[in-house]
């Protein structure tokens, strides 16, 4: 390529910044900000309980400068100390709060900016923020075990019994697969919408998930045409064990996120919510075990280390979101991994469909194949009414 040619595509590109420069500066949108009053917004990113002392982490995620002038905790105005007063757009900010907090009881943080707005945070249960030791690493490490590893391991004891189903028994509980893992993919979409509201609004949360949707999808679509995915060893099964290796992937990273929402749960002192979390998210991955081995069921060959790696990919993430939950969740991170989760299960399920039309001689829309579909999805939604 030629330098002028290389010019003429920058030029656009050069041009168009600089005519958003004069817009900004001198255009109507600077007359009209001369006319308005400020947009401020602060949004939370994180607050931590210490001995007597709360500790608040902000944004300025509007456009215009925000001034914090003062600081309420439970309706009673509090000396504190802000490492930068005023923040401009996307600065940060930690703020210091002598508090003897009780122990159990609400706690609610307001901040008012110069212009008298207010911003909330509240804690619904109070308790001092989990310290990075032994004792709660192990404690973390432990509820990822309960939830996402003992489960997925229970649900492969399931392999003997698909293995003795014949072929239309087989395809239904493949077609039941489906129905659980659309289940797990809808689902974590909808966490990850519910979450781009409490991102600070500048990061965008509704397009990163789009981002973190089709970056998962495309990028094991392409892997997978590529069939660079060699998870098999001599004398063992290749597709179909392949497969089950990509279910236990999506379903790993969509169990990333459960953990992410159970260790941020017991960090911020929802005791009562971790705990229905913790039941309801274990009898959802007992029965991702069939998801895992359902496609390897008509395979008569297997090795045990295979399904001790397939229980581990599935189940192990949990603990890790367990950890990151627990002592630095983000809202963002964790939108951005239930993204991911919700695209990875997408594409093991398109796998799985184009798996039963090659081993299928007749249309895999059969009545058989239908109910499976929606008992899994059934199955998913009376384990989902456990969790709230």
């Amino acid at each position: 390529m030629k330098l002028h040619d290389l010019f003429y595509g920058i030029l656009p590109v050069v041009l168009l910044a600089g005519l958003i420069w004069v817009f900004l500066a001198f255009g109507p949108l600077g007359l009209l900000k001369t006319g308005f009053p400020p947009v401020e917004s602060i949004s939370f990113e994180k607050l931590t309980l210490g001995k007597d002392v709360i500790m608040v982490e902000i944004i300025n995620d509007g456009p215009d400068p925000v001034t914090i002038s003062q600081v309420i905790v439970n309706d009673a105005y509090n000396k504190f100390e802000i490492s930068q007063k005023t923040l401009n757009h996307l600065e940060k900010a930690s703020i210091r709060i002598e508090y003897p907090w009780s122990e159990g009881l609400p706690l609610k943080v307001t901040l008012l900016t110069e212009d008298g707005l207010r911003f909330e945070k509240e804690i619904a249960v109070a308790i001092e923020t989990p310290a990075f030791n032994f004792t709660y690493v192990t404690t973390f490490a432990l509820l990822g075990i309960y939830v996402g590893v003992m489960p997925v391991f229970l649900g492969l004891l399931w392999l003997p019994f698909l293995r003795t189903l014949s072929r239309k028994w087989y395809d239904f509980f493949l077609s039941l697969t489906v129905g659980l893992l659309v289940f797990l993919a809808v689902d974590a979409f909808g966490g990850a919408l519910e979450l781009s509201g409490e991102v600070a609004i500048a990061f965008q949360g509704v397009a990163l998930i789009v981002i973190g949707f089709f970056l998962s999808l495309f990028t094991l679509t392409a892997i997978s045409e590529r069939g660079s995915i060699d998870v098999t060893k001599k004398g063992v099964v290749g597709h179909a064990l392949r497969l089950s290796y990509m279910i236990a992937l999506g379903i790993g990273i969509h169990n990333l996120g459960e953990g992410l929402a159970i260790g941020s749960a017991y960090s911020i002192g929802e005791i009562a919510l971790g705990s229905l979390l913790v039941i309801g998210f274990m009898m959802h991955n007992l029965t991702e075990g069939i998801a895992i081995v359902a496609p390897i069921a008509r395979e008569k060959e297997g090795e045990i280390k295979h399904l001790i790696q397939l229980g581990l990919i599935a189940g192990g993430p949990t603990i890790i979101g367990a950890w990151v939950g627990g002592f630095a969740f983000s809202n963002l991170s964790a939108l951005f991994f239930l993204a991911v989760g919700a695209g990875a299960i997408l594409h093991v399920v398109i796998e799985i469909t184009k798996h039963m039309k090659k081993e299928s001689s007749q249309t895999i829309f059969t009545f058989t194949n239908i109910l499976g579909f929606f008992i899994g999805l059934l199955i998913m939604y009376v384990t989902g009414l456990f969790v709230f």
